[in-house]
C-alpha cells in the first residue's frame, strides 16, 4: 500500500469570470522511503495539488478525487479535528516563501514550541531540549541563542533552515518541500538540499519535492511527475525521464535547461508550444 494515494484530483476555483481548472483528474502515489519529485512551469498545479491534500485551499475551491489516501485513511471524509491531527504531524510541509511562513511576531523558538506542544504534548524544558536539538539538525549556529530570535534577525537561509525543523519537529511519516531552494544562492541551495535528502534517509520517510528545477530533480528525486496546464504529462523514474523522456512537453523542459543549448539561442518551453508539440 503506497504511503499516499491520490486519484483523479480536481480543483477548480471560483472566480469573478466564472470555474477556473486548476487541476484536470491527477493520480499521484508515492511510498515511503521514496523521492517523488513534481515539476512544470509556474500555474502547472504542483502546490495545489498538495494544498487541496491537505485541506489548506481557501473555500474558493471545490476539490474532488476518486481516491485520497493516506496510509489507508481517507482524507476527503476526515472532520477539520481529525485532519488537524494527521497534518502537522503525520504530513508535514515546508512551504514557499519561509520569511512569509513564519510568524514575524514570535521567536523561532516559541513558533518550533507551539508544534511540539499541539502534536507531541512536549512542554517547558523537554520542549525547550527538543527545539535547540532541531535547530542543530539543521545547521543553525548557536541554536539555543536563536531561541529568542525573530525571523527577520535570521538570514534567508536560516529561516529556511527554521522551516525545515518546523516541519520535521514530530517526525513525519510524509514530507512535503515546495520550491525548497527559491530565492537562496546556489551554496545555500546545495547544503538544504543535502540536508533534506539526509533527513529522509535516516528517517525513511516519504518525500515529495515540488519544483522547477531540473537539476534539483537530477540531484534527488527517484521518481517524476511532469505536470503542464493542470495535467499530467509524464511520469517516469528519474534515469528514464532524463535519456529518454516520451512527452513533448518534457522534452521542451529538459531543451530549455542551458547544458542542452545548441546554437546562438535557448530554447524555451514556449517554442515547442507555438510549434504545436503539446
Amino acid at each position: 500500500m503506497p504511503l499516499l494515494e491520490i486519484r483523479n484530483l480536481k480543483v477548480e476555483f471560483d472566480t469573478a469570470k466564472g470555474p477556473f481548472k486548476a487541476l484536470d483528474g491527477v493520480d499521484y502515489s508515492v511510498d515511503s522511503g521514496e523521492v517523488l519529485a513534481i515539476v512544470g512551469e509556474s500555474g502547472s498545479g504542483k502546490s495545489v495539488a498538495m494544498l487541496a491534500m491537505m485541506g489548506l485551499l481557501p473555500d474558493s475551491a471545490t476539490i474532488t478525487a476518486d481516491k485520497m489516501a493516506f496510509e489507508g485513511l481517507d482524507l476527503r471524509t476526515l472532520s477539520a479535528t481529525a485532519r488537524r491531527k494527521v497534518i502537522g504531524k503525520e504530513i508535514s510541509m515546508i512551504f514557499q516563501e519561509p520569511i512569509a511562513s513564519l510568524n514575524p511576531c514570535f521567536t523561532v523558538g516559541f513558533q518550533l514550541g507551539e508544534s511540539l506542544k499541539t502534536h507531541m504534548g512536549l512542554k517547558g524544558g523537554k520542549a525547550k531540549d527538543r527545539v535547540i536539538e532541531l535547530l542543530t539538525a539543521v545547521g543553525i549556529p548557536d541554536p539555543e541563542g536563536r531561541l529568542n530570535a525573530f525571523p527577520h534577525q535570521m538570514s534567508g537561509g536560516q529561516c529556511q533552515r527554521v522551516m525545515i525543523a518546523m516541519a520535521i519537529a514530530c517526525s513525519p511519516k510524509l514530507l512535503i518541500a515546495d520550491e525548497p531552494t527559491t530565492a537562496l544562492d546556489v551554496t545555500i541551495q546545495k547544503q538544504i538540499l543535502d540536508l533534506l535528502v539526509q533527513l529522509q534517509q535516516d528517517s525513511g520517510m516519504g518525500l515529495i519535492m515540488i519544483t522547477h528545477d531540473m537539476g534539483v530533480v537530477a540531484e534527488t528525486a527517484d521518481r517524476v511527475i511532469v505536470q503542464y496546464q493542470g495535467r499530467k504529462m509524464e511520469e517516469a523514474d528519474v534515469l528514464s525521464l532524463f535519456e529518454n523522456p516520451q512527452n513533448a512537453y518534457t522534452k521542451a523542459l529538459l531543451s530549455a535547461l542551458p547544458e542542452n543549448a545548441t546554437g546562438d539561442r535557448l530554447p524555451t518551453v514556449s517554442d515547442f508550444a507555438e510549434a504545436g508539440g503539446f
